[in-house]
């Protein structure tokens, strides 16, 4: 099957979502706009994620995995589901799936005219302090990175691969994606999705991850988009 579409959903420590995870992607499958596979990072789970999610692929040929030495952090799982990357679109989803894999026709609708389309959590059901400091994070994020992006923490995206692969990744890079896509003269669009209570497993991010971890990265990308290299080739003499 000639795929269109690939999902990245990284895990760590998600055995209790990971039957649901499954049921809901498969079903997504089933009416995606786009001929859709999945691709699941472990990265580097300690519970009975990586027994769950061999079972999953072995008897669905939609679904594949990839398993980290040990753990690396969200941002490198990304990147690796970029890297391995070999269809035209590529999106991700969090594993607690506090947004629904359903929403994703919603972004590839956009798609054609944008080269990215991220998600926009529409009545969050987290708790107050989450809210609070996920607001205080993107407004930061807004001040350093003039992209306009709403909800830069909404783990719904849909990004042209093209675009994905040429971003140079550091840690804690996956909550400036929008920002990037922009530094390649890209075009981006907010879509209002759904969003639902964590039902099983923990949050991985705190006070910290959320809102003073972000500010330290804002120095970080503020340093990259000085050095940043972007060029087009208007000719050439040879073929490649």
């Amino acid at each position: 099957m000639t795929y269109e579409f690939t999902i990245i959903v990284p895990i760590y420590n998600e055995e209790d979502n990971i039957p649901r995870l499954e049921k809901e992607l498969a079903n997504y499958i089933k009416i995606a706009t786009k001929k859709t596979k999945v691709l699941f990072i472990n990265d580097g789970s300690k519970d009975h994620s990586q027994s769950l999610l061999e079972k999953i692929c072995a008897k669905n040929t939609h679904f594949s995995f990839l398993l980290f030495d040990k753990n690396y952090g969200l941002t490198p799982a990304i990147k690796a589901g970029f890297d391995a990357t070999t269809t035209e679109l590529v999106g991700y989803i969090d594993a607690d799936l506090q947004t629904s894999p359903l929403d994703f026709n919603l972004l590839l609708e956009h798609i054609p005219k944008y080269d990215l389309v991220t998600g926009v959590r529409q009545n969050r059901k987290d708790s107050t302090f989450k809210k609070l400091s996920s607001t205080l994070a993107n407004n930061i994020r807004r001040a350093f990175t003039k992209d306009g992006v709403e909800d830069t923490g909404c783990p719904l995206k849909v990004i042209k691969t093209s675009y994905a692969q040429k971003i140079p990744m550091f840690r804690g890079l996956h909550r400036f994606l929008p920002a990037m896509i922009l530094l390649q003269n890209g075009k981006i669009k907010q879509v209002p999705v759904q969003h639902f209570p964590r039902i099983a497993g923990k949050t991985k991010f705190g006070f910290w991850n959320r809102s003073i971890g972000p500010l330290a990265d804002c120095f970080a990308y503020l340093w990259m988009k000085r050095k940043y290299i972007d060029y087009s080739i208007s000719k050439k003499s040879f073929d490649i």
